[in-house]
């Protein structure tokens, strides 16, 4: 998934926003019209965004169903308004660049009901920044939610919405939509441990030492095989 495009850079990234929606869809992450997904790419005069409409069943997702406006919410193209999240979506890519996804994802959503952390209970976290952010409730669409949203994500690639769903950055649609995917993953693994007691947390010491475990070995990139 791709954010450019040496043809129509345009169509490419809403084609692949509308591609990225249906994909989280299928995982269920994305249920009806809740939820959104952004990119920002290079336009004719600077950079756009590709974002998926407001009201649009995402599972079938097309890609006139992406509109297209600048880093200040200008509309430039599509016949669509851009989903009310819109400002939580520029707030992040004007300061981070890539993609964001946003989810109403069930796991996730539910675990915000009773904690404000998900602390560190696994070291694949650690690509999320490790210790996962609950922002306090905030009425969608709002500033005030963008505020909190931000809050959350510093120096984090994803945070849980209380009462709402979830917030995931990447590089790309690809990297935002497997760190959203992660971020269920893990959101699941803490509410199945907490029914059998309180998850274990790994401590700092433990992090640092995967860290610096994943550095040395080049953990997660494809490497050839010794012979």
């Amino acid at each position: 998934m791709s954010n450019t495009s040496s043809v129509n850079p345009r169509q490419h990234a809403r084609t692949a926003v509308a591609d990225t929606s249906r994909l989280l869809a299928d995982h269920g992450l994305l249920i009806g019209t809740a939820g959104n997904v952004s990119t920002v790419f290079d336009g004719p005069t600077g950079p756009e965004v590709a974002i998926t409409a407001t009201g649009v069943d995402l599972a079938t997702a097309q890609a006139e169903h992406v509109s297209v406006v600048d880093l200040g919410g200008q509309l430039l193209a599509g016949d669509l308004a851009p989903t009310s999240e819109l400002e939580l979506h520029l707030d992040a890519l004007r300061e981070r660049g890539g993609a964001v996804v946003h989810t109403h994802s069930p796991i996730a959503t539910a675990v915000s009901l009773v904690v404000d952390e998900v602390p560190c209970v696994h070291y694949q976290q650690l690509l999320l920044g490790g210790v996962i952010r609950v922002a306090p409730f905030e009425v969608f669409g709002t500033p005030e939610l963008a505020t909190a949203v931000r809050a959350a994500l510093e120096g984090k690639q994803a945070a849980i919405l209380a009462n709402h769903g979830t917030v995931a950055l990447g590089a790309d649609l690809a990297k935002a939509t497997e760190n959203a995917l992660l971020l269920e993953w893990v959101a699941e693994l803490f509410w199945r441990a907490s029914v059998i007691g309180t998850p274990r947390a790994l401590s700092e010491q433990q992090q640092m030492a995967v860290i610096q475990a994943a550095i040395a070995s080049g953990y997660g990139a494809p490497r050839k095989a010794q012979s």
